[in-house]
């Protein structure tokens, strides 16, 4: 077997107290790890030296979904506490009751058998319907009222297993695990990449010519799902849901027939782009569920240069980057990113991973 194919060969190892548990001070007090791709060469940089690699033209393309409070804890009918965790964010949603059959994850001292009611608020309850061999379940999830005020009042954002917090999420967390532009209720999990980003920091690139798009992808809790396989190839990834607008699409279609460059801000962004590509380099608006696994050997259609944050060893985030930038290019920047003491994961620094310069 090929080195990339190897697990063992997206491995390293990760001083613990390198795993930011808090975000910076500020949003753009992040540090920037420049990497030309093309030549390894790696830059020691900081976040608001962005704007300096961006030209005129360009177009930026953000995830624009919204971390969902998805934890819930309430109680058995019979008394017991339980933790609902929603996978996905309740469909249809609109009005102020409704029902929905959702997918979510368990917890609970004794679990509850099919059927059984678990009572989260006096106006939010679900009854579980369905209990599955890979220890999901699915339920009847029934609410009156606003449904996403009624998650805010009895849920909580589902911080990141490596992120510890005993007393679960903060009021720093609620403001600072969510990007400026969050817009599309559904993400279990931040697209990482984009909160180092701010108001300013936006106007800034905007006035500078950069052209700003949007896709949404609701990152989902595969994103955590450790690779099993020794060959990667045989990792079955998860699905997510993926909207690309009309005018994403054709804003990347414009810049493409200029040779412009394109940026993902994020894998999630990239991995959007990508879901969506045409075969010509551009992309086709729509929506549907993404099954895409991108790994080395992967040909990206449409992503010149990517931003993102440093991903966990051997997982499915760190073979993306990879394919995009290439193993060795990767693997080398993260052992001086660890030299130099930058801070990894959803709270930690970031890398811009440059293929096409200006």
């Amino acid at each position: 077997m090929e080195p990339i194919y190897r697990i063992e060969s997206y491995d390293y190892h990760l001083p613990e107290a390198q795993i930011a548990q808090k975000p910076a001070a500020r949003r753009e007090g992040s540090r920037l790890l420049q990497v030309d791709c093309q030549t390894g060469l790696l830059a020691d940089g900081v976040f608001p030296d962005l704007p300096r690699l961006f030209a005129p033209g360009d177009v930026m393309v953000l995830n624009d979904t919204r971390v969902f409070p998805a934890r819930l804890k309430g109680h058995k009918e019979t008394g017991g506490k339980v933790e609902l965790l929603l996978l996905h964010y309740p469909e249809p949603a609109a009005g102020l009751s409704g029902e929905a059959d959702v997918q979510a994850l368990l917890k609970s001292s004794k679990r509850p058998k099919s059927g059984s009611l678990l009572v989260f608020g006096p106006n939010l309850e679900a009854t579980i319907k369905e209990i599955r061999t890979d220890g999901s379940v699915q339920v009847l999830l029934r609410w009156q009222g606003d449904l996403f005020e009624l998650l805010k009042q009895h849920g909580e954002l589902p911080l990141p297993p490596y992120i510890n917090r005993a007393s679960g999420p903060d009021a720093d967390d609620n403001r600072r695990y969510q990007t400026v532009y969050a817009r599309q209720n559904g993400a279990i999990a931040a697209p990482t990449a984009g909160l180092h980003f701010t108001g300013e920091l936006l106007t800034g690139l905007r006035a500078q010519g950069v052209e700003i798009a949007t896709v949404t992808l609701h990152v989902g809790y595969g994103t955590f799902a450790p690779v099993r396989a020794q060959d990667i190839r045989e990792h079955s990834i998860h699905s997510e849901w993926v909207a690309v607008p009309a005018e994403t699409a054709e804003a990347i279609s414009r810049a493409k027939a200029a040779d412009r460059r394109v940026w993902a801000i994020g894998t999630t962004s990239a991995r959007a782009l990508e879901f969506a590509a045409d075969g010509a380099g551009s992309v086709t608006a729509g929506a549907g569920a993404c099954r895409l696994y991108i790994y080395p050997g992967y040909k990206y259609q449409v992503v010149d240069n990517l931003i993102t944050n440093f991903h966990l060893p051997k997982s499915s985030l760190l073979f993306m980057v990879s394919a995009f930038a290439g193993r060795e290019v990767v693997m080398a920047a993260y052992q001086e990113a660890l030299r130099l003491g930058y801070r990894f994961y959803s709270y930690g620094d970031a890398m811009a991973l440059i293929r096409t310069t200006k």
